[in-house]
């Protein structure tokens, strides 16, 4: 294979791998009824005036199925910690002893479930028009060299290599999808 079109190629897999990784860390976001730490990724605590990630400032864990537990390291985060929950879009009502934060996770209902669902196939066509856009994108780089002097075989056969690249990725989309979906309505 010609070293460009090998590079093309190696290009539109790594955005097609960080398409996927990018799907998989929304979905962890996605709570499915059950205590998930990552759940909290995105918070972000007033720790003395800096903007400081929750898992930063305190011990996060999750006791049973249906409780994450935050324990933060210095007492005095109490409030601040509460305060970013409530402002956070978890959507769980923080409660605390004076020591640690407990989260209790609500039981779903199936109308929120079927939410929830529409929302993981939202994501899932998200990354699927990703792998397409790389796709197009590898396409157009070949067209481009084609112009430039690559012969028409070596040219199909690239784009036969980016489609079969692209039915790869689309097919670990899908497997993550529906992981996520069948996640979501076991109760």
């Amino acid at each position: 294979m010609n070293e460009d079109v090998q590079l093309v190629y190696e290009m539109a897999r790594e955005n097609m791998e960080k398409s996927v990784e990018h799907l998989d860390n929304e979905l962890i976001r996605i709570r499915a009824g059950k205590a998930n730490v990552h759940i909290l990724d995105g918070v972000m605590v007033d720790y003395y005036g800096t903007p400081t990630p929750l898992n930063q400032v305190s011990n996060i864990s999750t006791p049973d199925a249906k409780t994450i537990m935050i324990q933060p390291w210095e007492k005095s985060m109490i409030d601040p910690l509460e305060k970013a929950l409530m402002q956070s879009n978890v959507g769980i009502t923080p409660s605390n002893n004076g020591e640690v934060i407990r989260l209790i996770i609500p039981q779903l209902t199936e109308e929120r479930r079927r939410e929830l669902v529409k929302k993981v196939k939202t994501e899932g066509e998200n990354a699927r028009v990703s792998l397409r856009n790389s796709r197009r994108e590898a396409n157009d780089e070949y067209k481009q060299m084609q112009k430039d002097g690559l012969s028409e075989d070596e040219t199909k056969t690239a784009e036969d290599l980016i489609q079969k690249l692209t039915d790869e990725f689309t097919e670990k989309v899908e497997k993550i999808v529906e992981s996520k979906e069948e996640d979501i309505m076991t109760i």
